[in-house]
């Protein structure tokens, strides 16, 4: 059965005036079990987890400023949005749920969590949205636990994984692999071990090609016993964020690719939502549920 993180807490409602679109979170689980895709049994609820997590890929000194809100000033707006008590639980629950999933994974071969993907938390600091990196904490958790020793990131949100990379950078056991933007945010890059920066305006064809002949050319090298992947779709044409121009149907068979090449190298994956910022809510909703669907057909 596919697993499923969701919280409530997933779309607490941040200040008016900040552009990240919390709706998703609510409306995405409605979506599914509306059309049958998934039912309530699909679904599990995170809690949060012991802080020894975050310590495998958090500084302790970040992390309690953080819990405590006692970031300075310029750390915080590096967030982007004004901390609170509950904001830093949502992140933390994020996390648990990534681990969980992760687990789930192991067990059915794929598994999801409804937020997550945020790549822009370093070991450090926070940016961008992200306080606190879900999937490299999922990452740690699998190898401190003995479930993986080799593990593949798969980053094909329109924005470059800095934190991810940042976090691994002297790691060989991770493989950082993203594929965003050359002109998006951040605009000064970290080094992944594999990026690939595409040019503004990339279209399906030219997107779906490269992918196609790169990502199993990095898994049969580094051969990879658990693969996360960030399947955000800020990478659409209509993103209010993004620099690319995919359509949502070129942003399906990207996620059929992948998921279908986890599925044939027989690599338990555990998938992320990560960013869509599209104007249109009904956009980010259908291209995110797509991803569920096609992991419903795809390994059920």
């Amino acid at each position: 059965m596919l697993k499923i993180a969701f919280h409530p807490i997933y779309k607490h409602e941040l200040p008016k005036g900040h552009r990240f679109p919390m709706d998703k979170y609510d409306l995405l689980p409605q979506q599914l079990i509306y059309e049958g895709t998934c039912t309530e049994e699909n679904f599990f609820e995170p809690k949060i987890p012991n802080n020894k997590h975050f310590f495998s890929v958090h500084d302790p000194e970040y992390f309690f400023n953080l819990l405590n809100i006692t970031l300075s000033q310029k750390e915080a707006r590096k967030i982007g949005f004004p901390l609170s008590e509950v904001l830093v639980a949502r992140e933390m629950i994020i996390a648990d749920g990534t681990i969980k999933a992760s687990k789930f994974a192991l067990k059915n071969g794929i598994a999801m969590n409804i937020a997550g993907g945020t790549h822009h938390a370093f070991s450090s600091h926070g940016e961008a949205f992200c306080m606190l990196n879900d999937q490299a904490i999922g990452a740690r958790y699998l190898q401190q636990k003995g479930f993986a020793k080799k593990i593949l990131i798969v980053d094909l949100d329109v924005h470059q994984g800095n934190g991810t990379a940042e976090i691994f950078k002297k790691d060989a056991s991770v493989f950082t692999f993203s594929m965003h933007g050359k002109s998006n945010y951040p605009f000064i890059k970290e080094t992944s071990d594999l990026d690939i920066a595409l040019k503004n305006n990339t279209k399906d064809n030219e997107y779906l090609s490269i992918l196609k002949n790169i990502l199993p050319k990095i898994i049969n090298k580094e051969k990879p016993d658990f693969i996360y992947y960030l399947c955000g779709v800020d990478v659409l044409e209509t993103d209010k964020l993004g620099k690319l121009s995919l359509s949502v149907t070129g942003c399906k068979e990207r996620d059929q690719f992948v998921l279908q090449t986890c599925r044939d190298f027989n690599i338990p994956v555990m998938c992320s939502m990560g960013g869509g910022y599209s104007p249109d809510i009904k956009v980010i909703v259908d291209a995110h549920a797509n991803t569920f669907r096609l992991a419903q057909e795809i390994y059920f």
